[in-house]
């Protein structure tokens, strides 16, 4: 259900959850007894999306989904997509014209990271949650307890209308900056830098934000060089810097939810808390967004476009819709994410 941002406790005085530590969100969301599904979403409310809708004065749409088969090389455990045409005679109707096909890894390209696509130890996710393959195989989002995407359809959330910010890093680090910078290098985006962007961009972070950070990875790969491929190898991947503090800095700005064109939104390779090099198992915003606050995470959106649209009208803050498919059980999806000006 949609909740005021401002009723909700900043994380070191959210409520202590049993066995998790400080700053968990599980129980937050929760109305009459029965367990949220959206996590941090439910900070778009009503009125933030009536306000939002003041942001379309130009008329212009702008789509942040990258195509499908955007990566045209193999990725490792994620299957390029497949796509069939099929003759409708062929199919035994008797009219000419033709129907398609298409199997997709929904990691492959632009996608929404539901709440489930990644777990704790303990196999929990957001709200104390367990899902399992069994349980993602439900035929109906009424029959499904699990905080996937589908539940983004139902009558009380009407998929995602939200105010969209972009903090155009890319731009900012190559023409404000004299520092260096490679999507490949595996920058990591403070909350400092974010602010300084936001700020050099004269845009305010509000409650209820999509927050959209572009770091140019996804250009990179429409023009891959031999020599990116070999910054690609060693997985140093830029992104925002996955620590405990950045996670709260998120949620105590009330962020709805996060997208970026990078892999994985946060840098590769993690760190431990101790700053050391970790594994993929130690992303820390993901276990922190996921699994903690329910926050949706966004990544490999085509952001290009609205970078250049953005600095062409000084204007940072859109209209951001999105509606992702609608399929019981899903893990993660394209976003069919458009922002609007």
């Amino acid at each position: 259900m949609p909740t005021d941002p401002s009723s909700v406790p900043n994380f070191d005085d959210l409520p202590a959850v049993d066995g998790h530590p400080q700053g968990c969100a599980w129980g937050v969301f929760d109305k009459d007894g029965k367990k949220d599904h959206y996590g941090t979403l439910n900070f778009v409310t009503p009125e933030i999306v009536a306000a939002v809708a003041k942001e379309v004065t130009d008329g212009i749409s702008i789509s942040l989904n990258w195509p499908l088969n955007g990566i045209k090389f193999p990725l490792p455990g994620r299957k390029a997509p497949v796509h069939k045409p099929v003759s409708l005679r062929e199919a035994g109707m008797e009219i000419d014209g033709f129907d398609d096909e298409l199997e997709i890894n929904t990691q492959f390209s632009s996608q929404w990271d539901s709440l489930c696509h990644c777990v704790l130890p303990s196999g929990e996710t957001y709200n104390g949650f367990k899902p399992s393959i069994e349980l993602l195989q439900t035929t109906t989002t009424e029959g499904n307890e699990m905080p996937t995407i589908d539940h983004w359809h139902s009558p009380a959330k009407g998929c995602l209308v939200a105010r969209g910010v972009l903090i155009d890093f890319k731009r900012y680090i190559d023409e404000i900056t004299d520092k260096t910078y490679d999507p490949l290098d595996g920058h990591r985006i403070t909350v400092e830098e974010i602010e300084a962007v936001a700020k050099h961009q004269g845009v305010e972070i509000k409650p209820g934000d999509v927050l959209i950070v572009r770091t140019g990875y996804t250009e990179f790969l429409e023009n891959p060089t031999p020599e990116g491929f070999a910054k690609m190898a060693t997985m140093s991947l830029s992104g925002v810097h996955g620590t405990t503090e950045t996670a709260k800095w998120f949620w105590n700005k009330r962020i709805a939810a996060v997208a970026s064109d990078a892999h994985a939104f946060e840098a590769l390779p993690p760190l431990k808390e101790n700053g050391e090099v970790g594994a993929v198992s130690d992303l820390v915003l993901h276990k922190w967004f996921l699994n903690y606050f329910g926050t949706p995470i966004g990544e490999l959106w085509d952001l290009k476009a609205l970078g250049e649209y953005a600095k062409k009208k000084g204007k940072y803050s859109f209209l951001l819709t999105s509606a992702p498919l609608n399929h019981p059980g899903l893990v993660a999806s394209p976003p069919n994410a458009i922002a609007l000006f």
